[in-house]
């Protein structure tokens, strides 16, 4: 039995259906191999009756804790909230769907004392239960968001991972408001580890994370954590500069030495005109992109809003025996 001092951090948004079955796996993994652990469940303004269930078994269980925010903030805000308030020496983040095995936890835990690493970050080998498109974009996204990165980013990783103190204590220190974590987390250093697993299905109940959500997540990703876009940019506009130079050359070639064979009509104008519009659109949407990061970080916002705790202290308890 492990003796750290170890905090789960679950965030949830109406997980009703799903919630029971979570709170029942994760007790049994950490009261048969812990003997002190928190599991700090992060409710993300729940719509449904997720928070009242999670009152209900924090009333009969004072290793389950509740953070409630006053809205959905998002699970980002509900992931750095829990690393901000845990008290674990590690801490494991782990969404409440259960297509992360909790079962996985002492073996994390193990890993990280074998090799005396900070992060131990889970691989997914397979991803059970979805779609042929998700798996897809999900592939070209961790690689995308991988050659952008100023820091080699681990493929195929979520936000299952163990992290401990030190590197709790780095994270708490960044001051950005929207954050991408596995990137933040990959940031900081520190020794970082594998460890691969098999990916399942939702237990139950569906997806908090449809299209829209999964494309705010990358444009976040993409231009909030890495400034490559602007430079990307700045040679695209280079590009469109040179091609405009080499078209001019041609067009006077035309008409100095072969005069016959120039085309009059609109269509190489159009076709000019497209190319420099989208140019330049792409380019400004990018800045404004940009702009509205450092708007947001001006504003200085909190990243979330608790509404309510439950069971929340500081002091560690000790798992009961099975």
């Amino acid at each position: 039995m492990y003796t750290t001092y170890t905090s789960v951090i679950i965030p949830c948004y109406n997980e009703q259906e799903v919630i029971r079955e979570s709170y029942r796996r994760l007790t049994h993994v950490m009261r048969v191999n812990f003997e002190a652990y928190e599991l700090l469940f992060i409710n993300d303004g729940s719509k449904d009756k997720t928070l009242s269930i999670l009152q209900e078994l924090a009333q009969q269980d004072p290793h389950l804790k509740v953070l409630s925010f006053s809205r959905n903030f998002g699970h980002q805000p509900a992931v750095s909230a829990g690393i901000s308030q845990c008290a674990g020496d590690v801490a494991i983040i782990i969404d409440a769907d259960l297509q992360d095995p909790p079962e996985l936890i002492p073996d994390m835990v193990r890993l990280y004392q074998d090799k005396n690493c900070n992060v131990v970050y889970a691989v997914r080998k397979n991803r059970q239960g979805e779609t042929t498109f998700k798996k897809l974009t999900a592939k070209l996204f961790y690689r995308t968001i991988d050659y952008l990165s100023e820091v080699s980013l681990p493929l195929d990783t979520g936000d299952f991972r163990l992290i401990d103190r030190k590197v709790i204590n780095a994270f708490n220190q960044l001051p950005e408001r929207n954050k991408y974590i596995r990137g933040l987390i990959s940031w900081v250093g520190f020794r970082q580890e594998p460890i691969s697993y098999e990916r399942n299905e939702r237990f139950a109940g569906e997806t908090k994370y449809p299209l829209r959500k999964m494309l705010r997540f990358a444009r976040t990703s993409l231009l909030y954590f890495s400034n490559k876009p602007l430079r990307i940019a700045s040679s695209l506009g280079v590009a469109a500069v040179v091609i405009g130079l080499l078209l001019s050359l041609w067009v006077l070639y035309v008409m100095v030495f072969k005069p016959s064979e120039l085309v009059h009509g609109w269509s190489s104008t159009l076709i000019i005109v497209v190319f420099f519009g989208g140019v330049q659109m792409m380019t400004i949407g990018i800045l404004g992109e940009y702009l509205s990061s450092i708007f947001n970080e001006i504003k200085g916002r909190p990243e979330f809003i608790i509404d309510d705790t439950v069971n929340i202290s500081s002091k560690p308890l000790v798992s009961e025996p099975t």
